[in-house]
């Protein structure tokens, strides 16, 4: 049998379990992008990375304490402005109107009394990081899936029958060591698991017994997995629910690969294990501004944000080879464009990269609002899977990258800059 936990407002109860006298009001975590890195003084930013999981993404923080009107807000020309989106909402501000992802100040419309706390990622992570430890003492394997979901695997541990009181002892103990509300699906197949968590949803436990009565009436939108593209090809065909799913096997399964998959896990058929180190695909970092229509301001803050992604892949020991840049302008144009390089990874090197990209299709006179940068197509660091044309020389500057990482990491991220981000 597998559990999935998903700690309900995960941002919303860490703040709760920090300050209890948020309990039972509606308040909620809003977060803006970080601008902060983009300073030409010192911020002393440091990479929070602990934390495993395939949807787990490392984050940059600082130390220094946020309150409502130095974080959200900005004042232009003497007008008052609130920035900001909501990232997690108590079950009292959802039941103003406020959604995750909604404007600050959309929300504070919908739900005048609600107090909106400034995100402490990295207060988030470390908690995580310690339910992840407890867990592991309770179910031997165990998969970190996000920064708020675990799946468990009770196979050999704890016998089917008592899968729901174990569930329920579990909830129980997390609530009373964390202050954390969790809820819980069960199920003999793993993705039916995290189906039933929504269930349950908020604060109960759920038990799939028989899938094909479970799965029959549930939309498709509702799985995890069937995203917008599989949701536009299901419903070509008319189909809507899980059940009607099941029913078309052999729709799916023509479909190859991603069909077959999916089928399997709606049918909770799929013999999927835990995955307790489940390997990252990509690294990427994106910021979104106010309008800068300076191109070699564009290109600083690209070469910023390019610094931090080189920081999180020499954390990983990671050699990536794909190489991805999204420039995002105003009335919703968009440019992006990917190259892949069989080198040895370095700071330089990416640099020289990520410049041919943004000179090939940065357009002029437009007003830039985000940048997107990431890297993935991992590789060992073998001069066997690498270009070794320039292996030498790349083997030398991603030595000085190793060095600068030493230097940043006992100092701060940005204790060393290059003159591109000047």
């Amino acid at each position: 049998m597998f559990l999935h936990i998903d700690i309900d407002s995960f941002f919303a109860s860490a703040e709760r379990a920090y300050d209890p006298s948020l309990i039972g009001i509606p308040m909620a975590v809003g977060s803006r992008s970080n601008l902060e890195i983009f300073n030409t003084e010192r911020t002393h930013i440091r990479l929070m990375n602990e934390n495993s999981g395939a949807f787990v993404a490392p984050v940059f923080y600082s130390d220094r304490e946020k309150d409502f009107e130095s974080y959200f807000v900005d004042r232009i020309h003497g007008e008052r402005k609130v920035r900001g989106i909501i990232t997690s909402a108590s079950y009292e501000a959802r039941a103003c109107g406020v959604k995750t992802a909604m404007p600050i100040a959309q929300a504070l419309k919908h739900c005048p009394q609600m107090v909106v706390i400034p995100s402490h990622y990295k207060r988030y992570h470390m908690l995580s990081r310690a339910l992840h430890r407890f867990i592991l003492k309770k179910i031997p394997k165990v998969e970190q899936y996000s920064i708020d979901e675990f799946f468990g695997d009770l196979d050999g541990w704890v016998r089917p029958e008592e899968a729901y009181g174990f569930a329920k002892t579990l909830q129980h103990e997390i609530m009373e060591r964390y202050k954390l509300p969790v809820s819980i699906g069960i199920s003999r197949a793993k993705w039916i698991a995290k189906l039933a968590t929504e269930s349950a949803k908020p604060y109960g436990i759920f038990q799939v017994n028989d899938i094909d009565a479970y799965i029959e009436s549930i939309p498709i939108e509702s799985f995890p997995g069937i995203g917008k593209g599989f949701q536009r090809r299901l419903k070509a065909h008319y189909i809507k629910t899980l059940g009607e799913v099941k029913r078309n096997r052999s729709l799916l399964y023509r479909w190859k690969k991603p069909g077959i998959q999916l089928y399997k896990r709606v049918t909770g058929t799929d013999k999927e294990g835990i995955d307790t180190r489940p390997p990252r695909k990509s690294i990427g970092i994106s910021r979104t501004f106010d309008p800068i229509y300076d191109m070699q301001e564009v290109r600083r803050r690209m070469m910023i944000m390019a610094r931090h992604i080189v920081y999180m892949v020499m954390a990983m020991e990671a050699n990536p080879t794909i190489y991805y840049l999204r420039i995002g302008y105003e009335a919703g144009i968009r440019v992006k464009k990917s190259e892949t390089h069989h080198r040895l990874f370095s700071e330089s090197l990416y640099k020289k990269i990520l410049d041919h990209i943004y000179t090939e299709i940065a357009l002029q006179h437009k007003g830039v609002i985000k940048l997107s940068l990431s890297v993935s197509g991992f590789t060992s660091i073998h001069p066997r899977t690498l270009s070794l044309l320039e292996f030498d020389q790349d083997r030398r500057t991603h030595l000085l990258t190793g060095n600068l990482q030493q230097l940043r990491e006992r100092f701060g991220l940005d204790i060393v800059k290059t003159g591109s981000e000047l």
